[in-house]
């Protein structure tokens, strides 16, 4: 496709979306990072801070219905808007920061009950996994609360009435990397979740 064709509102919104996936893909490589980090240190059994065999906090499950849910949400204000129904875009934009915080506050308590478990992250009874977990969360956690100020400018942005059928870039591209992590955080789930089984 050229870019250079087409109106200069196509064009605008065509440079938005690439860069937006340009940071997502910077954002998958620096992930991807993280994870090569993680097997090859898994890899290193001589490592004694190793645990070959541990449990994710509960909170990390219910966190992943949580965030599932909300692209759900965000969804559903998408189709709204659609249907011009400006009310019910913005309960649903709503909803899908209320999930976001909520979705934050249930990594807190995961990270609550991996010390309750005896881990700390610093000290003699920190190790190297865990470490690893709250580093990927962490970094994870952060670009949700970038999700959320996003959502609170579309919300913003909404309830200045600057959104319609015609022009609805800013909320595709707030929906589109909030699905993004949304996604995210279930990868890296299932990843830390079955990781000790299969190496």
């Amino acid at each position: 496709m050229d870019l250079t064709q087409g109106t200069a509102q196509e064009k605008n919104s065509r440079s938005k979306k690439m860069m937006l996936w340009f940071g997502i893909g910077s954002l998958i490589m620096s992930f991807s990072a993280i994870i090569s980090a993680f097997i090859v240190s898994a890899k290193q059994r001589q490592d004694k801070d190793w645990l070959s065999n541990y449990e994710l906090p509960n909170a990390f499950l219910i966190s992943v219905g949580v965030i599932l849910l909300s692209s759900l949400t965000f969804i559903l204000a998408k189709k709204a808007l659609k249907q011009k129904n400006s009310k019910m875009t913005m309960i649903w934009l709503v909803v899908t920061f209320i999930l976001g915080i909520v979705f934050v506050f249930s990594q807190f308590v995961g990270f609550r009950q991996i010390i309750e478990a005896g881990y700390n992250f610093t000290g003699p009874t920190s190790n190297i996994t865990m470490s690893y977990i709250y580093l990927i969360a962490v970094v994870h956690i952060g670009h949700v609360i970038a999700g959320l100020i996003c959502l609170i400018v579309v919300i913003y942005n909404h309830f200045k009435q600057k959104y319609n059928v015609n022009n609805m870039l800013g909320l595709e591209l707030a929906a589109n990397f909030w699905h993004f992590i949304d996604l995210l955080w279930l990868a890296l789930f299932l990843f830390l979740y079955f990781f000790s089984d299969i190496i």
